[in-house]
Order: structure tokens, then C-alpha cells, then sequence
């Protein structure tokens, strides 16, 4: 600013644009952007050098702040002094730097031509990759303030060139292309080492320290990529890199930037059929890669309706699953069980998810590692705490899971235990056993920053708290799920999130706030391919804000399809008793006592031994009070018996006529649809 004055006296940083014919009474217009924010851009990307700032500063009589940082790009071009009172090497910032340049002896030019090819920084290991006798005439180019060097955390030294010198030194490596081609090459074969050195400690004991060193090279292995994919492709090379970094980038939440890498590599190559073409397994584990990682930015839906792509799904199943061996048995291979999910709409005959996961998992038990045996047991034990019975079977899971998590050490597979485990302890009412593993679920996943899961376990505490009646928590927690899924831009959160927020404003009475955020969890669902049990709880909860909200018999209605769609998902007992009491609640709310009774009293049957929640309860209370007001003791009796032998089937028998009533059928008197029986609490 203080150069700029010298050139304009008008000159003001705050000003949306500082340039030529700006100030008092000028209307030089705002469409450059914020004046402070381009003269903060200029300072730091020319390094905060004084004749870089002078050189640009004096540009001012031509352009504004804004163009100017827009055009450092070609800073050399941009950046020249037309005074002839200064000395020639003043002149230009090439000029300056073409002074430093000459004072070079040959090893120190070779070495910064070398370095050009660095992105971000880089440690000694990795000069000497590209020049083994690096260490001496690296310290020279420091010690002239041509490459900065800076320890990190860990102690280790690590090595930048100023964004002047960079753009400068890979101008002079352009006039030796052989020795910028060496260098390139022992740049990619470098970061590949240790990309491909990392990946197995990803899923280690031994992972953050890792983590940090991916983390720290970053822009080295996009630069990599970048040369392997785009400027000179080299599928065999590419493919090296994009099979090292594949987890990183989905347990550190850079899915979509892997996403996009991955999509470059298909475009490298076809997908042989034949097995023994050396081919054929890259490409196939490359095109799981793919679903993995686009499922976080594409809907089942849209894989879905292309054909191509559910051709690919079919032959990417068939190559792992039809005889799965060790090919299944590793990442991303093992994943191949969930191409289901994008081929159950056509099929002709569904396929168990449970068998295929049992297939999978004995393929890793013969094939695979503690690791691959936990991932795949981890996958069954989730889907199985959805699952009609009861947890002899998760509690012998879980019990091996624990003890492959601590065998492992792997931090990710330690929280996805503690959050199945934590399910568990919720479908059967034990809250505070819930609460304590989700807990360390959320603190495992944020010590290894798998950001993306903590949305959702975020939002599993709130809904332990709403479980429990403490709806101030649970809607402070449920904010912070919607914050933390906003940040790290999680998509598959998002329908609980909503969920929960409908069943919050619902208990609270807000009937028009668990309307919206009901409505929004279906169209999220439509969108999405969540697991059947949820989409069965989706529709019952729209149902009961139906119902609260004066729906009548066809509130009635939804709440039955709800109850028959866990039966035909074959959900656990504790969903398919919250949405048979979903049912009795419509059926108390339309006015019919009798059957809300006795669908109430089969309900009760069902949960044997799992309690109710306290929103639960009060409903629960609520339908039972309305019933034994208008039936009297011995009429609600007379219900209740005749709902204690009702199975599922049976209930949903009981209310078939609802089944057909039409969709605009209402009831006339909405007053039942008052959700005091809810606020009563």
C-alpha cells in the first residue's frame, strides 16, 4: 500500500477498486472484487519479495489490484519498471532474478532446474531421489535464499522455493528437456514409493504418522497424477498411484477429487474379458474403485437408469463374485457384494445381501487378512442388527470385531466397531451402553480424520438423547450433524439428519416443522438407496405426522404400507414394533379406538423384552387413554385380547380395508389429529 500511494496518493487497499481514475467523486465501478483482498493475494504470491511488490505496485498506473493478481501467472512479462534511475537488475523482476541465477555455479543451476518439478515442498529424501548428491548443493541454494527450509513438526526438515523462483526454475529446466524428463520421472517413480509404502499402514497401528506424510506430499501426488494421466499418460504408471491413494481417499474425504483421478484412469484403457490378460484385474478393481467412490456423488438411481453402467456393475459382480478368491479378498475387490444395490431393481429374482456378505466374508477368512476379515465381518454385523431375531448372533460378531480392531490397530475399523456395537446396544434400549460407544466411535473417527462419519454419529448421539426424552440435546446435537455434514460435505447423512429432526419436531408438536424435514428424508431416500429398514421408517414416521396432522383413514393407510414393507425388508423386531405402534397411533387418531387397542396390544407382544423410548411411551400412553375413553375398561379389555396373539401378518390383516381407502379420504374432524397426547410428556 505504502508503493501504491507513491504511484496513486489516492490509493485505498479498502476500496473495491484502487486503480487508474479511482478515488474521491471516480466511478471506476466494483467489478474487479475487493481492493484488500487482490493486494494480499500480490504480496503473498510474490513472496513478499520488496522489488517483486515495488515492480507491481508500479503497475498501478496501468491496472487495478485485481488484475494485476490475476495476471502473476506471467509475473515475469508483468512485473518491469520503466525508470531508467535504477540499476538495470531492478529494471524487471526477471532481471533480478536472472543477477541471482548467474551467481550459480553449474551443480546448484542443475539442482534448481531439478527442484522445478516439486509442487508444495518436499524433504531430502526426495531431492536426493532426483539427485543423490542433493544435500550439499541444496544447503548452498539455501543458504543464497533461493530454495526456503523450514522444520516441521516431527522435526524433519522440509524444503519450498519461493512461487517466483518456482515459475523462474521451471523456465530454465523447459531449455534442458532431458534432464526435466529425469527429473519428472524420478518425481513420479518417488511419490509412488511412498504412496504405495503408505497404503498398508493406512489400515495399521502406525497409521497417523502416515496419514501426515500423504497428507504432506499431497500436491506432489496430484502432480504425479497429473503427469501420468494427462500430460504424459501412462496407464501402468497411473494406475500404480491411483491403487495406493484409493483409501486414502476415502477415509480422509477427498472422494470426489479421487473420484475424479479414478474416471481418468478408466479413460485409459478397455476392461479385457479374458482373466489371464495381466489387464484384466487392474481394470476391474479400478472400476470398483469407481462405484466406491462415486456413490458419494451419484445416486443409486442414476447408476441405475444407464445401461452401460449397469452392464459394467454386472461384469465387475461377475468377476469378483461368481468365484470369489483372492482377488475378492483385498481393497477394492471386496466390495464387490454392494454392486447389488445397483442391480436389485432389475433383477429378476433379488439376491440376499446376508449371502452374499457370508460369501464374502469366508472368502476373506481363507484369502484375506485381519483387516479385509474385519472390514467384511464389520459390513454383515451392520446389516444383521437390522434383522428380525434376536443378538445372540451380533454379540458373537462383535465379540471378533473387538478383537480384530485391537489386532489391527486400525483407528477407522475401531470406530465402525464401537458404532455397530453401539446400534446394537440401541435396538435394545440400552442407552447409556449406546451412548459410551458412540462416543468412541466419534472420537476414533475424528483422531484418524475420517470426517465423514462424523455427521452421522453426530446425529445417532442426538437421536440416543431424543430415545431418552431429552429433546434440548437432542436438537443441539442434531445441529451440529447438520454442521458437520454441511462442512465436509457428507451426503449420506443427510436423510437421517431429517429424519431425526421430523420425529424431534413431531414429539415437540411442531406438526408443520415434522411435515418439511419428513418430506425432505423421503425425497433424499428417492434420490439415494438407502437400506430397505430405513425407507420403511421413513414412510411410518410421514405417516404418524400424517396422522397428528388430522390424515384420517389415509394416514391409516401409509402407517400399514410402512408396517408392510419392514415385514417384506424383514426388518428387526424393534423397527417393525415402532412402526406397528406408528399404526396404532393412526388408527387411535382416526378415530378408531377398538383397533388401535388391539394393534397396540399385539405391539406390546412383539417388543418382548425391548423397551420403549420416551416418546415411545407417551404415545403409547396417549392411543391407550384415547381407547379406554371410549371403550371403557371392559371394551379396551376385550381389544387388547384380541390383539396378544396377533402376529405381524395378522395386524396387517386386521387394517386391509385401509390398504384400498382412498388417497383424499380425510377425516372429518381433525381435533384428534392434535399432537397433545405427544406434548403431554
Amino acid at each position: 500500500v505504502e508503493r501504491a500511494r507513491a504511484v496513486h496518493p489516492s490509493f485505498d487497499s479498502t476500496g473495491s477498486d484502487s486503480g487508474p481514475g479511482s478515488g474521491p467523486g471516480s466511478d471506476s465501478g466494483s467489478a474487479d472484487g475487493d481492493g484488500s483482498a487482490a493486494v494480499d493475494e500480490i504480496c503473498r504470491r510474490l513472496d513478499g519479495l520488496p522489488l517483486a511488490i515495488e515492480l507491481a505496485a508500479a503497475r498501478l498506473r496501468l491496472l487495478t489490484p485485481r488484475q494485476i493478481a490475476d495476471r502473476l501467472d506471467d509475473r515475469f512479462r508483468l512485473l518491469t519498471s520503466g525508470s531508467r534511475t535504477v540499476l538495470p537488475r531492478q529494471q524487471t523482476l526477471r532481471a533480478v532474478v536472472d543477477w541471482s541465477w548467474d551467481l550459480l555455479d553449474q551443480d546448484e543451476r542443475t539442482l534448481l532446474r531439478q527442484v522445478s518439478v516439486f509442487a508444495g515442498g518436499w524433504d531430502l529424501a526426495a531431492a536426493e531421489a532426483l539427485s543423490p548428491r542433493a544435500a550439499d548443493t541444496l544447503g548452498a541454494l539455501v543458504d543464497k535464499s533461493l530454495v526456503v527450509a523450514a522444520p516441521t513438526e516431527g522435526g524433519e526438515m522440509r524444503y519450498r522455493l519461493l512461487e517466483t523462483i518456482h515459475e523462474y526454475a521451471g523456465e530454465r529446466a523447459a531449455e534442458t528437456p532431458a534432464l526435466r524428463a529425469a527429473a519428472e520421472a524420478a518425481h513420479t517413480a518417488h511419490f509412488t514409493s511412498l504412496a504405495e509404502t503408505a497404503e498398508p499402514e493406512l489400515r495399521s497401528g502406525e497409521q497417523l504418522p502416515w496419514i501426515d506424510r500423504l497428507e504432506r506430499d499431497l500436491d506432489n501426488i496430484r502432480a504425479a497424477l497429473h503427469r501420468t494421466l494427462v500430460t504424459a499418460p501412462d496407464e501402468a504408471a497411473a494406475l500404480r498411484l491411483v491403487f495406493a491413494m484409493g483409501w486414502f481417499w476415502w477415509l480422509r474425504n477427498h472422494r470426489s477429487e479421487g473420484l475424479a483421478w479414478t474416471e481418468r484412469a478408466a479413460a485409459l484403457g478397455e476392461d479385457p474379458d479374458d482373466p489371464a490378460d495381466p489387464r484384466h484385474w487392474p481394470r476391474m478393481h479400478l472400476r470398483m474403485l469407481y462405484f466406491f467412490l462415486a456413490i458419494e456423488s451419484h445416486t443409486v438411481s442414476e447408476f441405475r437408469d444407464d445401461p452401460g453402467t449397469l452392464a459394467l456393475v454386472r461384469r465387475v459382480r461377475s468377476a469378483f463374485g461368481d468365484e470369489p478368491g483372492p482377488e475378492a479378498a483385498r481393497f477394492p475387490g471386496l466390495l464387490w457384494p454392494f454392486t447389488e444395490a445397483f442391480n436389485e431393481i432389475h433383477a429378476e429374482e433379488p439376491v440376499d445381501l446376508r449371502d452374499l456378505l457370508d460369501t464374502a466374508l469366508a472368502n476373506c477368512r481363507r484369502h484375506g487378512g485381519d483387516w479385509e476379515v474385519g472390514v467384511t465381518l464389520m459390513f454383515r454385523t451392520h446389516m444383521v442388527v437390522d434383522m428380525p431375531g434376536d443378538q445372540a448372533d451380533v454379540d458373537e460378531d462383535l465379540a471378533e470385531l473387538r478383537a480384530l480392531a485391537r489386532r489391527v490397530g486400525d483407528r477407522w475399523m475401531g470406530a465402525q466397531t464401537a458404532s455397530a456395537a453401539a446400534e446394537s446396544s440401541m435396538m435394545r434400549g440400552r442407552y447409556e451402553e449406546a451412548r459410551a460407544d458412540y462416543e468412541e466411535a466419534l472420537r476414533l473417527a475424528r483422531e484418524v480424520g475420517a470426517h465423514a462419519e462424523s455427521p452421522f454419529l453426530l446425529a445417532r448421539l442426538a437421536e440416543i438423547a431424543y430415545r431418552s426424552g431429552d429433546m434440548e440435546t437432542a436438537g443441539e446435537g442434531l445441529a451440529e450433524a447438520t454442521a458437520e455434514a454441511e462442512r465436509h460435505h457428507v451426503r449420506d447423512a443427510r436423510p437421517f439428519v431429517s429424519f431425526l429432526g421430523a420425529a424431534i419436531a413431531l414429539h415437540r408438536g411442531e406438526i408443520e416443522e415434522a411435515r418439511l424435514h419428513a418430506e425432505e428424508a423421503g425425497r433424499l431416500i428417492e434420490a439415494g438407496g438407502p437400506p430397505p429398514h430405513f425407507t420403511a421408517a421413513v414412510i411410518g414416521l410421514a405417516a404418524r405426522v400424517e396422522a397428528y396432522g388430522g390424515g384420517g383413514a389415509a394416514a391409516v393407510a401409509s402407517a400399514a404400507a410402512a408396517l408392510r414393507a419392514a415385514r417384506d425388508a424383514r426388518c428387526a423386531d424393534l423397527i417393525a414394533a415402532t412402526l406397528g405402534q406408528g399404526l396404532a397411533v393412526a388408527l387411535s387418531l382416526a378415530d378408531e379406538p377398538a383397533p388401535a387397542g388391539t394393534v397396540l396390544a399385539a405391539v406390546d407382544s412383539w417388543r418382548r423384552e425391548l423397551p420403549r423410548s420416551v416418546p415411545e411411551r407417551v404415545e403409547a400412553e396417549a392411543v391407550t387413554a384415547r381407547s379406554l375413553a371410549a371403550l371403557g375398561a371392559p371394551g379396551l379389555a376385550a381389544a387388547r385380547t384380541a390383539g396378544e396373539g396377533l402376529d405381524l401378518d395378522g395386524v396387517l390383516s386386521l387394517v386391509k380395508d385401509y390398504a384400498e381407502a382412498p388417497s383424499g379420504d380425510r377425516a372429518e374432524d381433525s381435533s384428534n389429529g392434535s399432537p397433545d397426547g405427544v406434548r403431554s410428556s
